[in-house]
């Protein structure tokens, strides 16, 4: 199966509220007016891009007006352009450092999807023939390291944990990226407490965990990635602007996208924040994490014709 297949039918939900809606808008071969463009904003709405959707509207109610904007197939070419606009921008490559470990500090709210995102992205680092070493500094909950220590093993990854109740979250995490850099390890993941904004002890000791990194690993963190889980739709994007006023974010993860027909709030996301969005997961298994390609996503949520849509 090609990367747009894969896409098309990970993002299903996404696909089915959005490309095949548009379809049912024309049906009968139904005209545009602007009671279907009425309708077409309300179908982006639903789909979580939220105010975006009043804007892309806009443009192609202007559009209309123009003489540019016909039937079907010129609505589906002008939404999946002014959609590609909307992530235009290239996400940097990841901080690697002329030598020694890439250190990535993953970080986010209780329940979204960090340990199993943490462990797709070590998956996702060894397929690229590069060794992974994961830090357990999720001392805060309960059986979190064990949890950790078992994707481990499924993935044939090292494991710095402390099996000590109520270690300090940051001296495993100088172990961890220690040995990382004595072991010539390609990439060290640091597991972190999930935890919410207003938790100011819980946001110091993630600063605690983030100065330590860097005495034991030059410019260390190299990548904090925020995870965030994408069925929360638009509250995620409030929920990852309060947190990232805190915490110092360089890319996101957005999990379970493959369980929603939210996927539009990537759009609102990337807009609202002005963060790359690294990866999505779009399924359970370890290789269900994909790097976020904006071409591929508008590709694979808006067929470029309906006959497309029905082979994906």
């Amino acid at each position: 199966m090609g990367i747009f297949a894969r896409l098309s039918s990970r993002f299903g939900r996404t696909r089915a509220a959005i490309g095949d809606g548009i379809s049912g808008l024309f049906k009968g071969g139904r005209k545009i007016d602007e009671a279907l463009l009425a309708e077409l904003e309300e179908l982006l709405w639903t789909s979580d891009l939220g105010p975006i959707a009043s804007e892309l509207c806009e443009e192609l109610t202007r559009l209309h007006r123009r003489g540019e904007l016909h039937g079907e197939e010129d609505v589906r070419v002008h939404l999946r352009s002014l959609l590609s606009l909307r992530l235009d921008s290239e996400a940097p490559a990841f901080i690697t450092p002329a030598s020694g470990p890439m250190i990535l500090l993953v970080v986010g709210v209780n329940g979204s999807g960090k340990t199993t995102s943490i462990a797709k992205l070590a998956h996702y680092f060894k397929e690229q023939g590069k060794s992974v070493l994961l830090g357990a500094s999720d001392t805060f909950r309960a059986a979190a390291a064990d949890q950790l220590e078992i994707w481990a093993e499924r993935n044939g990854a090292r494991i710095v944990r402390s099996h000590a109740d109520g270690a300090d979250p940051a001296a495993v995490a100088f172990d961890a990226a220690k040995a990382g850099l004595e072991e010539k390890i390609d990439v060290v993941i640091i597991d972190t407490a999930g935890r919410l904004h207003t938790q100011k002890n819980l946001l110091d000791e993630l600063e605690k965990v983030r100065r330590v990194l860097g005495k034991a690993v030059e410019n260390a963190p190299h990548e904090t990635w925020l995870v965030i889980d994408a069925t929360n739709g638009q509250n995620a994007i409030q929920q990852a602007r309060e947190f990232t006023s805190s915490v110092e974010v360089t890319g996101l993860v957005l999990a379970k996208l493959d369980g929603t027909a939210r996927g539009g709030a990537i759009f609102g996301i990337r807009e609202a924040l002005d963060l790359p969005v690294r990866f999505v997961g779009t399924g359970e298994s370890l290789g269900d994490l994909a790097p976020f390609d904006p071409t591929e996503f508008v590709d694979a949520i808006v067929p470029s014709s309906p006959a497309e849509g029905a082979r994906g």
